[in-house]
């Protein structure tokens, strides 16, 4: 991986530490606020490689309908809609219920 990976999945960690607890945000509003041509898929791949850093609350960020997507990067079937339930968050079926409700918009970086 180049140095510029390494930069920007650092800069996306830093937005994701930010989240609040009893809140997500998407993957796409990540990008947005890092204000790079970078996709939201990169975004992703900066997450799903925060495996081994705890201090990276990965289960809060979710695709742009609510949807777990990033859940199969998870141990266990449903640890990350459990994280979030235990946030108070409602997941029913993969989706997380009243999403804007849940919603936090980062701030532009």
């Amino acid at each position: 991986m180049d140095k510029s990976n390494d930069n920007f999945f650092e800069r996306v960690y830093e937005i994701t530490r930010q989240i609040p607890e009893g809140k997500v945000t998407s993957y796409g509003a990540i990008a947005k606020a890092l204000g790079t041509a970078r996709s939201a898929r990169m975004v992703g791949w900066a997450l799903n490689a925060s495996h081994l850093k705890e201090d990276i609350p990965a289960h809060r960020v979710v695709n742009r309908k609510g949807l777990l997507s990033g859940k199969h990067h998870f141990e266990g079937t449903n640890l990350m809609q459990q994280l979030l339930e235990n946030e108070g968050i409602e997941v029913k079926n993969n989706q997380i219920v009243n999403f804007e409700k849940y919603f936090w918009q980062p701030a532009i970086q």
